[in-house]
């Protein structure tokens, strides 16, 4: 399955940030799920630690941040970045620029329902 920029449908987030849309690309996929996020300038995910999956994070458009660890660290991810984290590492992805940031996050296993949430982290 080929998913092209100008196809995607994205739909409103579902808690956390409303601002934030994802188009779902997990449908084509059986050993991993994967979404395309849109951040507008300030969005930010939920602060979780995933206890059964990996991620890995790939921003497309715009410059990310992602707090790791508790506390957190913040990394900043500028367009083309690739960041990896492990299964039990604090995370929260944030837009703190002014522009809108579209990232692609895949989680390995497809396993849903495991991970733990946080307080957001400032």
């Amino acid at each position: 399955m080929i998913f092209r920029p100008g196809e995607r449908e994205f739909q409103a987030a579902l808690r956390g940030d409303l601002r934030r849309s994802r188009a779902s690309l997990s449908e084509a996929l059986h050993t991993m799920r994967a979404n395309i996020w849109r951040l507008p300038a300030g969005a930010r995910g939920s602060r979780h630690i995933e206890h059964a999956q990996e991620e890995m994070f790939v921003v497309l458009e715009g410059t990310a941040t992602l707090l790791l660890g508790d506390p957190p660290e913040r990394v900043e991810l500028p367009c083309g970045t690739v960041a990896v984290v492990e299964t039990g590492t604090a995370q929260q992805l944030h837009n703190e620029s002014d522009a809108e940031t579209v990232v692609l996050i895949v989680g390995a296993p497809p396993e849903q329902g495991q991970a733990e949430h946080l307080p957001d982290a400032e």
